[in-house]
């Protein structure tokens, strides 16, 4: 089979342009509606449930999980389910979003009465604003668009883009009223890149206990060497009888003891530690840490209490297996 490909690229470019042009339109139908929707939503004591059947449904359940993710507590039930028994997942202090482009999908308009019952405040989204949806909702949002993407003009496809695009706004300018923040965010994607970086603590990837490397300060250079070897953090603590912080010693301190001839076995630690040195308490965030390990250009860090006793440490390895580098 032969393409023209000129043609592929132009029927490309106008899915494009029909689905751009149908995001634009929306912009007038940012109104008093699209605002008591908001208010809707913002006065809810419980959670919204978005229903929608077919490729609606699609949609709505990634406008559910948009909410859920940026401070509206929101999640998706299937029409069919819900006739039932789903229905039990709607509660009084809910707020439904109903997505329908035609208005008329049966499956939805057949659980209006039980949602009316409930009195639960339905907040419809189609592209027809005489339809029996938009009639029966306490707001009604119009999503329509000119025309569909699609030759054919049968597959939803503008229309679907417009009604994600109306759920991104909705999504969004709720975020902003509720003053959602980069750390609430990251609250709810505690697995992800900003949440790593925003919530992960030193206590969460420093080594303690018997991990720990620390070694007293009237220890040999040899000893500490050892230390270091098991340990295996390219440094040691080095700590008083009552395991208060002296100082530290690094492979870079190892190595100007080695260059200067000195006897490992006769050198104490406290001639030859680093003092004083940095140290960061367990609750910092971990991406705090990194900046400070950057702007002075060390590769490990020691983890005290607020009385100085030595509780941690980690190294920059450590950060790289957190994700937070």
């Amino acid at each position: 089979m032969t393409y023209d490909t000129l043609k592929l690229q132009h029927l490309a470019q106008s899915v494009l342009e029909i689905e751009a042009a149908g995001i634009i339109a929306l912009k007038a139908r940012i109104d008093d509606d699209f605002i008591k929707a908001c208010e809707l939503i913002l006065a809810c004591e419980g959670r919204i449930v978005v229903i929608g059947m077919g490729k609606s449904g699609h949609i709505g359940e990634k406008i559910a999980a948009t909410m859920a993710s940026t401070g509206t507590p929101a999640f998706f039930v299937h029409p069919g389910e819900a006739s039932h028994g789903d229905m039990g997942m709607i509660t009084p202090k809910d707020v439904v979003l109903a997505i329908s482009y035609s208005g008329y999908t049966q499956e939805l308009l057949t659980l209006i009465p039980a949602i009316k019952r409930l009195h639960v405040p339905l907040i419809g989204l189609t592209g027809n604003p005489n339809s029996a949806l938009a009639l029966a909702a306490n707001v009604h949002i119009n999503i329509a668009v000119a025309q569909e993407a699609c030759p054919l003009g049968l597959a939803p496809t503008a229309s679907t883009t417009a009604t994600l695009a109306m759920g991104d706004a909705l999504a969004i300018a709720l975020l902003q009223a509720r003053g959602f923040t980069e750390e609430d965010f990251a609250r709810s994607h505690p697995a992800g890149a900003l949440g790593r970086r925003l919530l992960l603590k030193i206590n969460d990837i420093m080594h303690h206990g018997n991990d720990l490397p620390k070694v007293l300060k009237t220890a040999y250079l040899s000893e500490a060497l050892i230390e270091m070897t098991q340990k295996k953090l390219g440094m040691t603590a080095v700590v008083d009888e009552s395991n208060h912080v002296c100082g530290i010693f690094t492979d870079g301190d190892l190595r100007r003891a080695i260059s200067q001839n000195l006897n490992i076995h006769l050198e104490k630690m406290s001639n030859n530690m680093t003092y004083p040195c940095t140290s960061v308490n367990a609750d910092m965030l971990a991406v705090e840490a990194l900046n400070l390990m950057q702007d002075k250009k060390i590769n490990a860090l020691l983890v005290t209490d607020e009385n100085n006793k030595l509780i941690g440490a980690f190294n920059m390895h450590d950060l790289l297996r957190a994700q937070v580098i």
